[in-house]
């Protein structure tokens, strides 16, 4: 696994316009051509998708408001798993005065494949005034699988946002490793244009050094991206992480890159990584609305 945090260009991002359905399911013999544009706008009383644009096999559940104001949205992607050749984009905006939560309803599954690659790509937008989070349930990469993940971050001065990536390299509940495959990518995060910080990873099955020096064994990696809203914010996080005790299941630590937090982790099952994350989350959500959410509900399920 290779992080790093070098700077690259900003990426262009397909602009949001009007509804559109394809009328075919834009499958071809590579495999599933999909893309999902969402833009979540504020309609005085609450958040709704103010625009979206749908390609092919990607689309969402009616919006739900457990919350009263916050626009909850699942992605859901009905073929129920990503194979070689398959390319889905997703891509979320978040426009001034709204606030949108993005999850899964379950995790998303990369199969195995005989050579032809899997991509999948987030373009996340948080327009200022607004806030996104991105909080979609973990990637689990089966052997053989080639797969590429890209996310790109878009923040505006005075936006909000916060969003984790969660991978699991094999099954680790069957006693599966990440035998053989390669997994690439990288998750860049801009600020006004600017980048600020740019993580490359890079996996190849069965590489032993990168096994056991980059993921120290662990068949699981996730990073937390958030904004910081005042110089307290990492001494917070700090604090949590201090109380979430490191032992040979989850290995976990914060640092801060500009106005960003990046909380990464090590672990060897989703449920403490996840658990750690959320509760990372919910004190956020404290100080920055004065009240602690309930975690979505099709977590549970």
């Amino acid at each position: 696994m290779s992080l790093s945090c070098i700077p690259q260009a900003p990426v262009s991002q397909v602009p949001i316009s009007h509804v559109r359905t394809s009328q075919s399911d834009q499958l071809s013999s590579d495999g599933w051509k999909a893309e999902l544009v969402l833009g979540f706008t504020d309609r005085g009383d609450k958040t709704v998708v103010g625009h979206k644009t749908q390609l092919g096999p990607l689309a969402i559940q009616r919006p739900l408001y457990p919350e009263g104001d916050v626009c909850h949205t699942y992605l859901l992607h009905p073929p129920g798993g990503v194979v070689g050749g398959d390319e889905l984009l997703i891509q979320a905006t978040t426009h001034n005065g709204a606030h949108a939560l993005v999850t899964t309803p379950g995790a998303t599954k990369f199969y195995r494949s005989q050579g032809k690659i899997a991509r999948q790509k987030q373009i996340l937008t948080a327009k200022s005034g607004s806030c996104l989070e991105w909080l979609p349930q973990e990637n689990i990469f089966f052997p053989t699988g080639q797969v590429r993940v890209d996310t790109d971050i878009h923040l505006e001065s005075g936006a909000l946002f916060m969003g984790w990536e969660l991978h699991c390299f094999g099954r680790p509940a069957l006693n599966e490793c990440f035998e053989a495959g390669k997994v690439w990518g990288k998750t860049q995060v801009f600020v006004d244009n600017k980048p600020i910080l740019t993580e490359n990873v890079q996996l190849t099955g069965g590489d032993k050094s990168i096994l056991n020096s980059g993921l120290q064994g662990f068949p699981m990696m996730g990073s937390f991206f958030i904004t910081v809203t005042n110089d307290n914010d990492i001494n917070m996080v700090q604090d949590l992480l201090y109380d979430l005790t490191t032992n040979d299941e989850l290995v976990i630590g914060a640092t801060q890159i500009n106005q960003l937090i990046v909380v990464r982790a090590l672990g060897k099952w989703t449920e403490p990584m996840l658990e750690a994350f959320t509760l990372i989350w919910q004190q956020f959500r404290l100080q920055w609305f004065d009240y602690v959410p309930e975690p979505p509900r099709i977590w549970a399920t």
